[in-house]
């Protein structure tokens, strides 16, 4: 497999881009505009049945970041497009990032037009970044997000990822893995993620290898014995049986091996997990756990808990992979600044607020976030800052550098802060307050009034 065909790597992520952007960059550079811009990432609305999102994907972006330059191979191929001038490439032989960058925590909860995330450098340095920034937090906060409302379903079960086979493309079954677990998500069938980031990896058995032997009770023998503490799969054929089948087995082998669980993968979930978990008991094995898979969401994980279905743990897949019901989120990145003025969008629906910023989260003495206030970013106002400094000229600071467990200790104690209606999986009522500050609303009305001179 080559790294050049189905990988970014250092090598050529400075391609990694939207053509506009190099053609953006060459007229600034032809017009000598090297002033100072400030560009914003934030999402315009919040997706359907989504209270807020869960902010994900900084450590790709501040990599790429880092990374970001143009090889002899990229610049030879860029000389073949007839946009480009020679000179022009020249310089960009020499492109660096060396800006700074504004961010949000990983694992932060984040509301519609938040800034997640600011990029203060000359402008050329600040509009490449553009598709690489966006292509990263646009991903993995959309997955992170479906993946904490799973966790949110699950009420303290257990909840495993199995979604890499139809997640789109190897980059996103790595990213979404590690979007879950900073989601509270407590283990991934995704080996290679397991060995990248260090997540738990957890599996249990195909039907394939059921419908490999000639008796499904010999394929259950046969595993157990392997894998002492395994989960058996049961429902290839008839699943009732095939609990009772489990239960042979675990007679046959105790103690020399035990079984851990059996799993569920179809049919009525609730009613089938009621009639196993009856047998398992029955047979005096109440320690055999009972595991569910097989196309479930939250909405479907939050219906078994609420009938009280004696299911231990949940396998999730392809409908928290791709965040099937909002599988894409307004994502922006905009200019909002640009040497020392405020720039501002007026297009209905696309208006965006001028210059840096900062949000201030208010929490009650209980230390329950309250609202939320965008503000300038050299405002003092009460609540706590959101936004922290995590690159300074090209540079990660250690803000930046957080890791992924402070990332998932973070969404734990973040998402727990939210009012309880917030955190649910249905539309809240009342969205969680956010408001602009009487500063920065002054601001855009000035900008706005300049822009339309």
């Amino acid at each position: 497999m080559s790294n050049e065909s189905n990988w970014v790597t250092p090598d050529n992520v400075g391609l990694l881009t939207d053509l506009y952007e190099l053609t953006m960059l060459q007229a600034f550079w032809e017009a000598g505009m090297h002033g100072e811009a400030v560009f914003t990432t934030f999402v315009r609305r919040l997706p359907r049945d989504r209270n807020y999102l869960l902010a994900a994907g900084l450590d790709d972006a501040l990599a790429a970041l880092e990374a970001l330059r143009f090889t002899t191979d990229s610049l030879d191929y860029l000389a073949t497009l007839p946009q480009f001038r020679p000179a022009f490439l020249e310089w960009l032989a020499e492109w660096r990032f060396e800006g700074d960058v504004y961010a949000v925590p990983e694992g932060t909860p984040v509301f519609a037009n938040e800034p997640i995330l600011e990029v203060v450098a000359p402008i050329a340095q600040a509009q490449l970044p553009e598709t690489v920034i966006m292509n990263q937090l646009h991903y993995q906060t959309l997955v992170a997000t479906k993946g904490a409302r799973v966790v949110h379903a699950a009420k303290g079960r257990k909840v495993v990822d199995f979604g890499l086979r139809r997640i789109h493309g190897y980059d996103a079954g790595i990213k979404s893995a590690r979007a879950f677990y900073i989601a509270g998500v407590d283990a991934t069938s995704n080996v290679l993620a397991g060995r990248l980031y260090g997540i738990p990896v957890a599996g249990t058995m195909a039907h394939s290898f059921v419908q490999a032997y000639d008796h499904e009770i010999d394929a259950f023998r046969a595993f157990a014995r392997l894998y002492p503490g395994t989960t058996l799969l049961v429902d290839t054929y008839d699943t009732l049986e095939g609990v009772r089948r489990a239960v042979e087995v675990a007679r046959e082998l105790a103690p020399d091996s035990v079984i851990g669980a059996i799993r569920l993968d179809s049919g009525d979930l609730a009613d089938l997990a009621r009639r196993a978990r009856a047998i398992l008991d029955d047979a005096g094995f109440p320690e055999i756990r009972i595991f569910a898979s097989g196309g479930l969401d939250e909405y479907e994980v939050a219906a078994l808990v609420d009938a009280g279905a004696p299911i231990d743990a949940f396998g999730v897949g392809t409908a928290m992979g791709v965040s099937a019901d909002a599988p894409s989120l307004d994502i922006a990145y905009k200019l909002t600044e640009y040497g020392g003025r405020g720039r501002i969008k007026l297009s209905p629906g696309k208006a965006i607020l001028p210059g840096r910023k900062q949000v201030f989260r208010l929490e009650d003495a209980e230390g329950r976030a309250v609202r939320d206030i965008i503000a300038r970013w050299d405002e003092d106002l009460p609540g706590r800052p959101l936004l922290e400094k995590v690159m300074e000229r090209g540079r990660r600071l250690d803000p930046g550098r957080s890791g992924l467990e402070a990332a998932r200790a973070r969404a734990r104690l973040e998402i727990s802060r939210l009012p309880d209606h917030i955190q649910s999986i249905g539309a809240a009522s009342e969205p969680y307050p956010v408001e602009v500050s009487a500063e920065l609303r002054a601001m855009s009305q000035a900008v706005a009034r300049t822009a339309r001179d």
